[in-house]
């Protein structure tokens, strides 16, 4: 008790009990011999045993890590192991991508010739990131003159040229004109054919529409039952003194008098049938114009339809328009412009061509096409004009490339924004992709092949270019490639 009572004592100067194996002193053993040794040993154990076994993370948790990687990293990641890679290529995979907005614009030159060779390399560009690369394709081989145009995460090649003396070598004697179409998967690096045109063509005149619509029939060229119209005939349409919308008064007309026409056996998708095909989205590809097989320019036209995975023809460009120089997709209409400065669309509902009359454009440099781009539902024209020293006296003319743009309301051209550079590749390439136009120059000057990449927001104010890459690729390559190349642009 007096022990206890010396305790009791001594906890009131603020020391209390003392444990008898506590951290004040280390040398005293609670356990007997070796014991402590043993726990220790068997704790470390487990310890070590949890912090090598493999941590499992669930598929969709997974695919929420890997869906937000850069397309760079993304293909580092298919490396790391199979599952991986069968995640990252699933149709779920690319939808969840795509919805995301976790994707990045990437442009891509095909078409490219080195030591007299057509080259199987894609040069592609992360437009971000500013940095190319390179990719591998034996299909491309020995094949120039062809077009290019992105749909969805694909790019499809349409016709082109061989040649049957030299295999790989561009060479204009003796070729063999393509009516294949190839379609280039960049996420996957797969190849494969979809349905062949009617007309062999090499460099054809593209355009894109995306089907919204629950059902969409298309008109074969035998299948004519509505108004057809030919620039400079005699229509009340065409002499129209205000100039308001040719689109919009013909439809009106043909609402009137127009009868419907009968099912057609060309109905290529039912509503019944849309409903179990909804994940599917449907497209048109419009191919006109081009060169044929006796290089003879062509005024033919065809449609692939994608849920069918056929091409079918329909009504020609009328006879006096011209040959086609470039074409685009805007609002539910097909424009094409001619080498004789003509204008028409063909509506792609009804099936059939409109001439348009728009206000004149400035004198053209007749050996620079115009190029029609269309981005931000507006279409736009890129044209070399001549300017006259901008108004100084003294100052020498010089040729600028500018950007029209072209009300569809009135039908009227106005410029919005120069090029500052000047036009010294007469076969440059323009291509719209949402709110952006983008803009491949390629050139042989003083012995050397330069290449410059430049951007357009038709959104910004400023109304300013941007270049985003100069002489990355093209001193790599021939002359030649100048006339050869095509340019797709693809979010990734």
């Amino acid at each position: 008790m007096g022990c206890r009572r010396r305790s009791l004592s001594s906890s009131e100067d603020g020391k209390g009990y003392k444990p008898a194996c506590g951290a004040d002193d280390a040398n005293v053993d609670c356990f007997s011999y070796g014991v402590k040794e043993r726990f220790w040993k068997r704790s470390n154990r487990k310890i070590m045993e949890i912090e090598e076994r493999p941590v499992f993370l669930p598929d969709d948790i997974v695919e929420m890590c890997l869906v937000r990687l850069p397309l760079t990293s993304l293909m580092k990641a298919r490396l790391v192991c199979k599952k991986w890679r069968i995640l990252t290529t699933t149709p779920r995979f690319m939808q969840m991508r795509c919805e995301g907005q976790y994707q990045s614009p990437w442009l891509f030159l095909f078409g490219a010739v080195k030591d007299g060779y057509c080259s199987r390399e894609i040069h592609a560009l992360d437009v971000s990131r500013n940095k190319w690369h390179k990719v591998e394709s034996e299909v491309l081989k020995g094949r120039f003159m062809f077009s290019v145009v992105s749909i969805h995460d694909d790019v499809y090649i349409v016709g082109g040229c061989s040649s049957l003396t030299n295999f790989g070598k561009m060479d204009r004697s003796s070729v063999k004109t393509h009516k294949g179409v190839l379609v280039f998967s960049p996420l996957t690096k797969t190849w494969q054919k979809v349905a062949s045109m009617k007309h062999a063509r090499s460099k054809p005149i593209l355009g894109v529409y995306e089907v919204t619509s629950d059902c969409l029939i298309i008109k074969c060229r035998q299948d004519r039952r509505l108004l057809r119209t030919r620039i400079g005939g005699v229509s009340d349409v065409y002499e129209d003194p205000h100039r308001l919308s040719v689109r919009r008064q013909l439809r009106n007309s043909l609402d009137e008098t127009e009868v419907s026409p009968k099912p057609s056996r060309h109905l290529v998708r039912q509503k019944n049938e849309q409903s179990s095909t909804k994940d599917v989205r449907r497209f048109l590809i419009i191919a006109v114009g081009g060169v044929g097989s006796w290089d003879e320019p062509l005024d033919s036209c065809e449609i692939y339809d994608s849920s069918s995975n056929k091409w079918m023809e329909i009504q020609r460009v009328p006879g006096d328009f011209g040959v086609v120089c470039s074409a685009v997709v805007c609002g539910g209409m097909f424009y094409v412009y001619s080498e004789m400065d003509n204008l028409a669309a063909y509506d792609i509902e009804r099936g059939y061509w409109v001439g348009i009359h728009t206000s004149t454009l400035p004198a053209r440099v007749h050996e620079y096409y115009p190029k029609l781009v269309s981005c931000d539902k507006r279409l736009f024209m890129v044209s070399v004009s001549w300017c006259e020293g901008d108004g100084e006296i003294g100052r020498r003319n010089k040729a600028v490339r500018k950007v029209w743009e072209l009300d569809l309301r009135y039908l009227k051209w106005e410029e919005i924004s120069r090029h500052p550079d000047a036009p010294m590749d007469w076969n440059a390439t323009f291509v719209g992709e949402k709110n952006l136009i983008l803009g491949v120059e390629m050139f042989k000057i003083f012995g050397q092949v330069l290449d410059f990449l430049t951007m357009f927001d038709v959104s910004d104010a400023t109304k300013n270019w941007i270049h985003i890459s100069r002489n990355q690729i093209a001193h790599q390559l021939d002359a030649s490639s100048c006339l050869t190349k095509s340019v797709a642009v693809v979010h990734l």
